[in-house]
C-alpha cells in the first residue's frame, strides 16, 4: 500500500509538467524560444556570459553568432574555476553539485548541476512518469527497481580537490527532495547498495531482494544487460536464494559493507520460499506476475539485448528510453514516440554537411549531432550522440538514438569510429532473423601484429568474416593500412553467455559506474579476449579477401 499511494503521488505531482508538455509539442519553436530566453535572462551576467557579450544577446541568431560550439576539452577551464570556489562562472545559479561522468578524452568529466538544471530535468521526467503509468495504470500498484548508478568502486576513484561536492549521495537526488523521497518509498532494492564495492556481491543482494517481492512492476534500467545480469544470478545461484528467503538470511551479508549490512532488514519468507520453490528461475513472468514494463536502451547497439530481454519478460513491456545524458534530456518516452525534451534544455542539432538547425527544422530519416545549452551552465555543448528522426509528435520530431560520434579506434591509422562500426554490424547482421545479443569490434595486438575482432554471441562463418572484413574496408583509412599491411584481417570470436558480466568487470575495473557503461558497437581497449570467455573462430579457410 505505501508504495501503491508514493506511486499515485508521483503520478498526479507529474500531471501539470505533462499537461504543458502535451501543449508545447504543437510550437515547438515557442518552447524553446522560451527556454533560451530564460538562460540568457538569468546567465548572461556570469564571467562566460560577459565575455561571449550575452547582455545585448536577444534572439537565436545573435546567440549563435556570439558563442562557438564546444566540448567538454573546450569547456574545462571554466568548470576548473568552479572547482576551486569560484561563484557566477557558468551560471547565476550556485553549482549545487558536480556530477561526474565518463568522458570521450578525458578519463572524467565532471556537470554543473544547478537549481535550475533539477527544474529542466523535472521539466522532462515528469511528462515521461505521468504517460508511462497512464498507458499502464496497473505499474502503479506495485514496487519499482531503479538502477541508475547502483555500485561504485570507491578505490579506483582519483582524490577530489573541489570546493563543490562532487557526484550525489543518493543517486535520486538528481531528480529533486520530493521526487526523490516518493522513489525511496517505491523501490524494491534501495540505493544504499550503491555502497557495495564487489560486483558479484551487489548482484547477489540485489537479486535476493528483487527476489524477496512478488509485486514488482516496474523495472528502470540503463542497458537491458544490466537486468539480464541479475537473472543469470538468480538462474546461477536459485538454491541459496531460496534457502536465503525461506530463512531471512542472506549467503554474503559477512561481505557487506557495515552500513549496508545494518540496513538491510530480512525476515523469513517461507510463504515466498514455497512459491518460487515450485517455478523456473528462467520464467520473468512467474517470478514476477505483476511486472508491467521494463524502462532501458533499446537503440543503437542496445537494440539485440533489448531483443533478447523481451524475448524472456512474457507479457511485461519493453519501453526505449529517450535519449538521456548525464548533461541532460534530450528525449522522453511519450505518446509511444520519443520527442525532444523542448520544455527542459535548448536544442540545437548539426546535420552531416554541418548545418546547425533548430529543432522545428529537422526532416523525418535525416541524422544529426546533438548540441545542447543547460540550466548548468553547458553553453553550445557538443554531445557527440547522433540521432535520427523518426516522425513527429505534434509538430515536434521524434529521435532515435544512433550512436556515439566520438569514440574512436586509431591504433594504426584506420580512424575507426562507433557510428561507422555501428553501420557496419547493422548490415552485416541485416536478414538475421535476431541480431547477436553481444557484438562488439575491438583491436587485438599480439606478435602477429595488430588487427580487428568482432566479439558476438551467435554462431559465425567464414563468410560473415569476409563480410566483414569488405564492409570495414569501405573506411578508406582502414583499407589504407590493410594495404599497407599495418593491420592484419580481422576475424571473429565467438564469446559464451556470460560476456555481458566479464564485459561490465572489466569497465567496473577501470573506475567506470554501471550507471555510466553505454553500449558500443566499438571498443578501443585492445586484450578482450583475455576477459570474455570464448573462441576464436577456425579461420584456417581464408575469409578476408586483400583489400582493393
Amino acid at each position: 500500500m505505501k508504495a501503491a499511494c508514493a506511486n499515485s503521488l508521483w503520478w498526479l505531482a507529474s500531471g501539470p509538467s505533462s499537461v504543458a508538455f502535451a501543449s508545447a509539442l504543437n510550437d515547438p519553436d515557442a518552447a524553446q524560444e522560451r527556454v533560451l530566453r530564460v538562460f540568457l535572462e538569468k546567465n548572461s551576467g556570469t564571467a562566460f556570459g560577459r565575455e561571449h557579450g550575452l547582455p545585448g544577446v536577444r534572439t537565436f541568431s545573435e546567440f549563435a553568432r556570439h558563442v562557438p560550439i564546444r566540448n567538454y576539452d573546450e569547456m574545462q577551464s571554466w568548470i576548473d574555476r568552479i572547482t576551486r570556489g569560484e561563484q557566477q562562472v557558468l551560471t547565476h545559479d550556485p553549482v549545487e553539485r558536480l556530477v561526474p561522468t565518463s568522458g570521450s578524452t578525458v578519463a572524467r568529466k565532471l556537470i554543473p548541476y544547478t537549481a535550475s538544471m533539477h527544474r529542466e530535468l523535472n521539466r522532462a521526467t515528469g511528462p515521461w512518469i505521468f504517460d508511462l503509468y497512464r498507458r499502464h495504470p496497473r505499474a502503479l500498484r506495485g514496487v519499482s527497481y531503479w538502477a541508475i548508478s547502483p555500485v561504485s568502486s570507491d578505490a579506483s576513484q582519483p582524490a577530489d580537490e573541489s570546493s563543490v561536492a562532487i557526484g550525489f549521495d543518493d543517486d535520486a537526488a538528481y531528480l529533486g527532495t520530493l521526487r526523490k523521497r516518493l522513489i525511496g518509498a517505491t523501490m524494491a532494492v534501495p540505493p544504499l547498495l550503491r555502497h557495495i564495492v564487489s560486483l558479484e556481491d551487489w548482484r547477489y543482494v540485489s537479486a535476493l531482494l528483487l527476489l524477496r517481492r512478488d509485486d514488482l512492476s516496474l523495472v528502470s534500467i540503463w542497458h537491458p544487460f544490466f537486468f539480464t545480469l541479475l537473472l543469470n544470478v538468480i538462474r546461477d545461484s536459485w538454491e541459496q536464494l531460496l534457502s536465503d528467503i525461506f530463512e531471512g538470511q542472506c549467503a554474503v551479508m559477512n561481505c557487506l559493507p557495515a552500513l549496508v549490512a545494518a540496513a538491510i532488514r530480512l525476515r523469513p519468507d517461507s510463504r515466498r520460499a514455497n512459491e518460487l520453490r515450485g517455478l523456473s528461475p528462467t520464467t520473468v513472468s512467474h517470478l514476477w506476475p505483476r511486472l508491467e514494463i521494463v524502462s532501458c536502451w533499446a537503440d543503437g547497439h542496445a537494440t539485440g539485448a533489448a531483443r533478447e530481454l523481451a524475448a524472456s519478460l512474457g507479457s511485461a513491456e519493453i519501453q526505449p528510453k529517450g535519449l538521456i545524458a548525464t548533461e541532460g534530456i534530450i528525449s522522453i518516452p511519450f505518446r509511444g514516440r520519443h520527442p525532444l525534451a523542448i520544455r527542459s534544455h535548448y536544442l540545437e542539432f548539426e546535420d552531416k554537411p554541418g548545418s546547425v538547425l533548430r529543432a522545428s527544422e529537422l526532416r523525418e530519416h535525416q541524422e544529426y549531432s546533438v548540441i545542447l545549452t543547460n540550466g548548468g551552465g553547458l553553453c553550445r555543448y557538443r554531445l557527440d550522440d547522433r540521432v535520427v528522426v523518426d516522425g513527429f509528435v505534434g509538430r515536434t520530431p521524434s529521435i532515435r538514438f544512433v550512436g556515439k560520434s566520438a569514440q574512436v579506434s586509431d591504433r594504426m591509422g584506420e580512424k575507426l569510429s562507433d557510428g561507422f562500426v555501428g553501420a557496419v554490424l547493422a548490415n552485416l547482421f541485416e536478414g538475421a532473423q535476431n541480431r547477436p545479443s553481444f557484438a562488439m569490434l575491438a583491436p587485438d595486438v599480439d606478435a602477429d601484429g595488430c588487427r580487428y575482432t568482432l566479439y558476438l554471441s551467435a554462431d559465425a562463418s567464414h563468410e560473415m568474416c569476409a563480410k566483414l572484413e569488405l564492409l570495414l574496408s569501405e573506411n578508406p583509412h582502414y583499407r589504407y593500412c590493410r594495404r599497407l599491411s599495418q593491420l592484419r584481417p580481422a576475424r571473429l570470436f565467438r564469446v559464451s553467455e556470460d560476456a555481458a558480466a566479464s564485459y561490465y568487470q572489466r569497465l567496473v575495473g577501470t573506475g567506470k559506474r554501471l550507471g555510466e557503461i553505454k553500449p558500443a558497437g566499438l571498443s578501443p581497449l585492445d586484450g578482450w579476449a583475455d576477459h570474455l570467455r570464448g573462441y576464436y573462430v577456425d579461420q584456417r579457410v581464408p575469409c578476408t579477401p586483400d583489400p582493393k
